[in-house]
C-alpha cells in the first residue's frame, strides 16, 4: 500500500525567520494515489496581528483566529496524521519551512518525510509553462470554482487532482482503482467519484491542424479507402 499525504498551509506572511507564522494547515490522505476520505485541517491563533497582505490571500482574520488553538496544541496530532507518508506539497520549501520552524519553538525534531514538490514536477512535465496551482488547473480542466480565496484544505484536495494529473491523469487513477478491486478494497465508488474530472480533457488537437487533416480528408476523394472505413465505425 503507497500512503501520501497531500499538505497545504496558510501563513502570515513569506518567512518565519521574519516572525511570521502558520495559520491554517490541511492535509489530504492518499491511499495508491487515490482519496482515501481521511483529511486533517486546523486552524491556528500565530499569536500575531495578520497583515493586510496576507489577509487579502486567505482571508483569514484576527478576530477569525483569536480562539484557534496554538500549533502547540496540535502539532501531536499533526505527526500522527502524516507519519511517514511522503508529503505532496506545492513549492514545498515554502511550507516545510514553516512546518519545520514551528516544530523547532516547541525543541521537536524537525520532519524528515520524503517529500514530492509537485512545483518540480510540473517544470519536468511541462518545460516552460506556468505552474502556479491556478495554472495547471486551467491546463487539466480542474474546477476551480470553490477557489475564491486561498485555503489549505481546499487547496489539498485540488493539488490532490492536479498530482494525479501530473503522475498520469484519469488513465492511471482508473487502472489503480481496478488494482484496488482485485485486492479486495472497499469504497471503490467514491475512489472512483474522486478521481472523475467536472470538466472534459481539453483537446490536445490545435485548429489548424484540425483543418489540415479535414482538408487532406476531401482531397481524397468519396471512394477513398478512409471514408469506407469512417461510415463503418
Amino acid at each position: 500500500m503507497t500512503r501520501q499525504v497531500v499538505l497545504d498551509t496558510e501563513t502570515t506572511g513569506l518567512s518565519p525567520a521574519t516572525g511570521d507564522r502558520l495559520v491554517e494547515i490541511g492535509c489530504v490522505e492518499l491511499v495508491n494515489h487515490l482519496p482515501s476520505g481521511k483529511t486533517f485541517h486546523v486552524y491556528l491563533n500565530p499569536q500575531r496581528s495578520m497583515p493586510e497582505e496576507a489577509f487579502r490571500v486567505h482571508g483569514l482574520s484576527d478576530d477569525f483566529l483569536a480562539d484557534k488553538p496554538l500549533f502547540s496544541a496540535v502539532a501531536t496530532d499533526f505527526r500522527s496524521f502524516i507519519e511517514d507518508a511522503t508529503l505532496i506539497i506545492h513549492n514545498a520549501p515554502f511550507d516545510m519551512g514553516f512546518l519545520n520552524a514551528e516544530l523547532t519553538n516547541l525543541g521537536q525534531p524537525k520532519l524528515t518525510n520524503e517529500v514530492i514538490d509537485t512545483v518540480m514536477l510540473a517544470r519536468e512535465r511541462h518545460p516552460g509553462a506556468r505552474v502556479s496551482l491556478d495554472a495547471l488547473c486551467k491546463h487539466y480542466g480542474i474546477d476551480t470554482s470553490r477557489r475564491t480565496l486561498h485555503g489549505a484544505l481546499l487547496d489539498s484536495e485540488i493539488l490532490a487532482e492536479v498530482y494525479l494529473e501530473l503522475i498520469g491523469g484519469r488513465q492511471a487513477g482508473l487502472a489503480l482503482v481496478a488494482e484496488n478491486r482485485i485486492s479486495g478494497a472497499e469504497g471503490i465508488a467514491s475512489m472512483v467519484a474522486a478521481v472523475r474530472r467536472p470538466v472534459p480533457l481539453p483537446s490536445r488537437v490545435s485548429a489548424e491542424a484540425k483543418l489540415a487533416h479535414d482538408a487532406l480528408i476531401a482531397s481524397m476523394g468519396a471512394d477513398a479507402l478512409w471514408n469506407e472505413y469512417a461510415e463503418a465505425s
